[in-house]
């Protein structure tokens, strides 16, 4: 059987090259279980999502959860999760489960530049000016070469090496259903010609961890099989964007090729759906696209449409931590004091566990007293929220609904001007 099955097409973008839509409904298959698409996919990137039981994120209805290789090899040390049976025994999730290779923590928190890597996705020139001072103030603790990357802990400061056979190794022990290739990151920052040099070496790269994919897996006999996914990179450059969706889509080494794809790097957001587009025109149709760190519902439909399949943030529960509440009419923060005597229902139209059993008035309370109820209620809500529009998204695609959802939803979610950078 295959890995994926394609479902409904989404007419509303076609490819510029191929004339065939774009977007689509699908079903990832795994030894878990499988994944009906497009979906979001909660970030628990110490095999646990901040504040919240597996069962909960299972009870809001999130069909599939993302860890983290880089943390994880830190702490506890991939050895532990592979000897108590691999991360889904490890953390009592009963679904299916990704792990990212670990290249986007090497080199943005071991490189002092979180902030430019972060910011700059979420508005062109966000976190420039923050240049100068990280280059001074701090040694960049990860240093990039042909073979691989050698980073210090964001812990203790401890050296470590990562190449593509480490990280699939620790992948391997880590024993996710669905794992990416090991990358290197670049941001917007970097210049065109590194960007060329990059995109080479995350092609050779990503040969190298195809061929030990398949020595790992024939090696670890008795195993499911763990699909692995190659990660597209070349920034915010059509033509190396779309040379390295070529390049991985139609690599094949000792028989074995990717199962799937990450589109990932640097995306300026107002150009998001195009590069998106760039990279899907040039991969199999017969392969899931994952789209790495994106939760905002502009974003989301713009994703879609141009052919992404699932994604992951750790954005609704990051903002969650600080009272910012996600609904239908927009982004709010419960711990203004206009919620002090507000006894509705957080979301009066959610039928999360939070908003059916607690008011905004009680939210407001938790934070004001420093409880840590207050971001469990309120992360249980915003991934809720998340996995919930994304789910509608993908049943108004299979009604043939979808240019008045994404119009109601986003002219009604946008309303106040909230969200548009």
């Amino acid at each position: 059987m295959s890995t994926f099955e394609i479902g409904t097409r989404l007419e509303t973008q076609r490819g510029a090259r191929t004339g065939r839509p774009l977007g689509r409904t699908g079903v990832v298959h795994t030894p878990h279980g499988d994944i009906r698409t497009p979906a979001f996919v909660p970030v628990g990137t110490k095999a646990t999502v901040k504040t919240v039981l597996p069962e909960l994120v299972a009870d809001l209805g999130a069909q599939a959860v993302l860890a983290n290789a880089y943390h994880l090899y830190l702490q506890p040390g991939a050895d532990v999760v592979d000897e108590a049976g691999g991360l889904s025994v490890f953390m009592n999730w009963p679904g299916p489960t990704y792990t990212d290779s670990g290249g986007f923590q090497v080199l943005s928190l071991g490189s002092g530049f979180k902030k430019v890597l972060t910011a700059e996705y979420a508005n062109k020139g966000a976190g420039r000016a923050d240049v100068s001072t990280a280059k001074a103030d701090r040694e960049r603790l990860a240093q990039v070469d042909d073979d691989g990357v050698w980073f210090r802990s964001h812990l203790n400061g401890s050296k470590h090496r990562f190449t593509p056979e480490v990280s699939m190794g620790i992948q391997h022990q880590l024993g996710a259903d669905i794992m990416f290739a090991f990358d290197e990151l670049t941001t917007l920052l970097n210049s065109r010609g590194y960007q060329v040099e990059s995109v080479e070496r995350t092609r050779r790269w990503a040969e190298r961890c195809l061929a030990e994919h398949r020595r790992l897996t024939e090696a670890r006999v008795g195993k499911p099989y763990q699909q692995l996914w190659g990660v597209i990179q070349g920034a915010q450059y059509e033509d190396l964007r779309r040379k390295a969706a070529h390049d991985l889509g139609g690599m094949e080494i000792d028989g074995q090729r990717f199962d799937g794809f990450g589109l990932g790097g640097a995306l300026e957001k107002e150009r998001l759906g195009a590069i998106v587009g760039w990279m899907t025109e040039e991969l199999p149709d017969e392969a899931p696209r994952h789209l790495l760190g994106i939760s905002e519902p502009d974003d989301l439909f713009a994703a879609i449409e141009a052919g992404a399949d699932t994604f992951d943030c750790v954005n609704p529960s990051r903002v969650a931590r600080n009272g910012a509440i996600y609904s239908e009419d927009g982004r709010f923060n419960v711990t203004r004091a206009q919620f002090t005597r507000d006894f509705h229902a957080v979301c009066p139209d959610c039928e999360c566990y939070t908003c059916t059993h607690y008011s905004r008035a009680y939210l407001h309370h938790l934070f004001k007293a420093n409880e840590g109820l207050a971001a469990t209620l309120a992360t249980i809500h915003n991934e809720y929220f998340t996995v919930h529009l994304v789910d509608d998204i993908r049943a108004s695609i299979e009604s043939g609904t979808y240019d008045e959802f994404k119009k109601e939803t986003l002219n009604r979610f946008y309303a106040g001007g909230w969200g548009r950078r």
